[in-house]
């Protein structure tokens, strides 16, 4: 097994450099001048110069490339006298001028607020997270249920309804379905509903301070939970299909044991497996492309932070979000693996 996880992460590490570079070229390549961001549109050109030197954009393209991955990365070198900006867990060596250090990646900061990236992103990402359980929780309890009433009333109306609702929830794109639930039950039907169009987890209340507001995280988890949720849905259908077909199926029934419980312990609970696996890679989408859903929902996770700072071209935020989202992506996929492997013993490690 170690050497496999020592495999993964090489492999996820290659992803992410892979991410890197093309984030880095990408933002090379848009239109605006960081620089005048920071001091506004009137700004002379020798502050303007000045702000450039510290930011490093008056270096070559590739000095400025080494000098971010230097800064991303966890061990790295730096001047003595720069190294009080960044997060040192361990100094590994110290030389006359340069020092190698073990640290947290360093993500820049905001050219608007100034703030460290990463206070940005850790001060958004417990709201995403909150709304990706929430959807994951949606589509797990409703797509199983769902998927094995289907399995169980296969060829009836019932079957070909769900598998039809199923399809549909897996072709209808995200930010429609958001546009659409939001307009419906947030606006058309909010007197009925109770629902807000727009929210987040937490809102300031004038007299109570920060209050949850759990209304507020039905419509958009619902929304991002559809196409999941249509995905479980048609998986656990067709693997209580294919298992209700097995011998030890067969003879369960032949036992004289009652029809739900085959269903339930011999049936659902081995069609499982692939529903887990499946469940495990959709966290992974769920925490990294919600962008649309809280941008649509006003929801103020990363996908919102990162899309807000592309409008206000916050290029550090923007770079900071995709690593962040990238590394998190990777990560949830390694877990995977390891948790199908142990879950399954079919599986190899190799």
């Amino acid at each position: 097994m170690i050497g496999y996880v020592i495999k993964r992460l090489l492999y996820g590490t290659l992803v992410w450099l892979g991410v890197v570079v093309v984030i880095f070229l990408l933002f090379q390549v848009l239109p605006g001048d960081p620089s005048r961001l920071i001091v506004g549109q009137r700004a002379d050109a020798e502050t303007i110069q000045r702000i450039r030197k510290e930011l490093g954009l008056d270096q070559p393209l590739y000095i400025q490339f080494i000098r971010y991955l230097n800064d991303i990365s966890p061990i790295s070198v730096h001047n003595k006298e720069d190294v009080k900006k960044y997060d040192v867990i361990l100094k590994l060596y110290k030389g006359e001028e340069k020092i190698l250090v073990f640290k947290f990646p360093y993500l820049g900061r905001s050219y608007h607020t100034r703030r460290d990236v990463w206070s940005i992103i850790w001060e958004a990402f417990p709201n995403t997270a909150a709304l990706a359980f929430a959807a994951l929780i949606i589509a797990v309890i409703f797509g199983i249920f769902f998927g094995a009433i289907a399995a169980i009333r296969h060829g009836t109306w019932v079957d070909a309804f769900i598998s039809s609702l199923s399809t549909l929830g897996i072709s209808t794109p995200s930010f429609f379905a958001g546009l659409i639930i939001a307009w419906l039950f947030g606006f058309l039907l909010a007197e009925y509903t109770g629902l807000p169009m727009a929210g987040s987890l937490f809102e300031l209340d004038p007299y109570r301070g920060k209050v949850l507001k759990l209304e507020n995280l039905v419509l958009p988890a619902f929304t991002l939970g559809i196409r999941p949720m249509a995905m479980i849905t048609q998986m656990t259908r067709s693997a209580m299909l294919d298992i209700m077909q097995e011998q030890f199926v067969i003879t369960g029934y032949a036992k004289g044991l009652p029809a739900w419980k085959v269903t339930i312990f011999y049936v659902l609970r081995n069609a499982l497996n692939p529903v887990v696996t499946i469940t495990s890679s959709w966290l992974a989408y769920l925490l990294t492309g919600a962008f649309f859903i809280e941008f649509i929902f006003s929801w103020k996770g990363i996908g919102l932070l990162a899309v807000k700072a592309l409008q206000n071209m916050d290029f550090p935020v923007v770079m900071g979000v995709a690593l962040f989202s990238a590394s998190l992506f990777v990560v949830i996929n390694i877990l995977t693996d390891i948790a199908y492997g142990i879950l399954d013993p079919r599986v190899s490690f190799k």
